[in-house]
């Protein structure tokens, strides 16, 4: 089974296959997501990597957690399930005020 890992302090100008290549070493990525301001369209310096098995996530950690990458120290770490918020701002109050 896959397992995601959150990779954060990225270049803002890092790049899905970068990340992809990076993490590459370590396993097969099943997929590669840097996170994006919907607003700008800028990155917001962090993304998602999907590894294929736990193996591969580990090591991918243990490889590149406090590595430099494009200039920054990344922080790699598996990433939590949580429920997506509405960034919207969408509620039962406060946006009234």
């Amino acid at each position: 089974m896959a397992k995601k890992l959150y990779v954060g302090n990225l270049s803002y100008n890092t790049t899905e296959d970068g990340l992809r290549n990076l993490f590459s070493g370590f396993g097969s990525v099943a997929s590669a997501k840097i996170i994006f301001d919907r607003e700008t369209g800028n990155s917001k310096g962090f993304g998602f990597i999907e590894m294929s098995t736990d193996e591969e996530a580990n090591a991918a950690i243990a490889g590149t957690n406090g590595r430099e990458f494009e200039g920054r120290q990344l922080r790699v770490n598996e990433a939590m399930d949580k429920p997506r918020r509405d960034s919207r701002g969408a509620g039962g109050y406060g946006n009234n005020w």
